[in-house]
């Protein structure tokens, strides 16, 4: 288990210091294990911390949760994803107030080039529910990723359509991946995390408290090039997650539905204040998003001539891989001898490239 994991975990356990301080500690220091070792005096200079959260950063002392959940992380196999690594959801990035810790388990990739929010209502109509499973089956040709929030109705329907499909569909929970809410949907999610996965900022241990829904949301708002909504009241869920989306400058796609019908309301009201771009095929989303039908983002071939195109940089890290067949992304760091930023550039555009695989635990393996 790599020691930087230590510190990093313990960081989102000190009280005072939430995802958007955390964030700017790892900006100014480099990294968590610096922030813990950093003196007190440096620590109140940093921007924002002051004096208190000084004082908490070099008062903590849970270390034995710490190693609790690390242990978690390795029977289970969950990938830690955290700020500023290559695996981390390039997209969070622009949203301020993103989690500076994911965990991860599945297959699926993060920054893959299309992902799309599917949510709504947890009572969807017979019409709603035709829609959603038309939207995400006519979707297939485009290689898209599938994210919802693994809750009842459209959230779940949404799930099952992209795994009828082939799509990769990945879920974010409101709590630790040592449980599951709701524990119907187990079935649906244990095929997740073979074609998909689940995510959450939650560590393990941690219920579904009703508090938690609306932070997983910014998640499932930020993770995703564009969110559509399905069915949704005037209130609700799935209208905060839209508005996240709005103010996270994405887009925002809503089906329409009949004029005074209840679970039409929250999607009238979002297209009548222009916060989303009515649709009312897959047609739509593609020519709204840009993309080309015909090409599948994932399953078009790799051209013979794509090694000539690569950088510099990504050709000496996949140099690297010819000795050992797997790597780790420590590993990676320090065999290159490149910039901790141009390596997680460089291996960002490898996966992207489908010239690198990410295993569980930032594991890396030549494709």
């Amino acid at each position: 288990m790599p020691q930087e994991l230590y510190y990093q975990v313990a960081l989102t356990q000190i009280s005072q210091i939430g995802d958007v301080i955390a964030k700017r500690l790892i900006d100014h220091f480099g990294s968590a294990s610096a922030v813990f070792a950093a003196k007190r005096s440096l620590l109140e200079l940093a921007p924002e911390i002051g004096t208190m959260r000084a004082a908490a950063i070099r008062q903590f002392d849970n270390f034995a949760r710490v190693e609790e959940e690390l242990r978690f992380i390795e029977r289970y196999q969950i990938q830690p994803v955290f700020y500023g690594e290559p695996a981390y959801p390039q997209r969070l990035y622009h949203c301020h107030d993103s989690p500076v810790l994911l965990y991860f388990k599945g297959s699926a990739v993060l920054n893959a080039p299309r992902m799309v929010s599917v949510i709504g209502t947890r009572s969807p109509s017979a019409y709603g529910k035709k829609m959603c499973e038309q939207l995400v089956h006519e979707l297939a040709d485009t290689g898209v990723s599938i994210v919802s929030g693994l809750a009842y109705g459209v959230d779940v329907i949404a799930h099952k359509a992209a795994l009828e499909v082939g799509l990769p569909t990945i879920g974010v929970l409101a709590h630790g991946l040592d449980r599951l809410y709701p524990a119907a949907h187990k079935a649906v999610a244990q095929q997740m995390t073979a074609q998909g996965g689940l995510l959450t900022d939650y560590m393990s241990g941690t219920s579904p408290d009703k508090q938690h829904f609306p932070m997983r949301n910014r998640i499932v708002a930020g993770l995703s090039d564009a969110t559509i909504v399905i069915e949704s009241g005037i209130k609700g869920g799935s209208l905060i997650t839209a508005g996240i989306a709005y103010s996270y400058n994405r887009d925002v796609l809503a089906l329409p539905g009949r004029v005074g019908d209840t679970q039409a309301a929250g999607c009238l009201q979002l297209i009548k204040s222009q916060q989303a771009t009515l649709i009312t095929s897959a047609s739509d989303v593609v020519q709204l998003m840009g993309w080309d039908m015909a090409t599948s983002a994932v399953k078009a071939p790799i051209q013979a001539d794509l090694f000539v195109a690569l950088s510099d940089e990504e050709k000496h890290i996949l140099s690297l891989f010819i000795e050992k067949a797997e790597l780790h992304i420590d590993e990676i760091y320090i065999r290159s001898g490149l910039p901790g930023s141009q390596v997680a550039t460089a291996v960002l555009n490898l996966q992207m490239s489908h010239q690198l695989k990410c295993l569980p635990g930032q594991v890396f393996q030549r494709t």
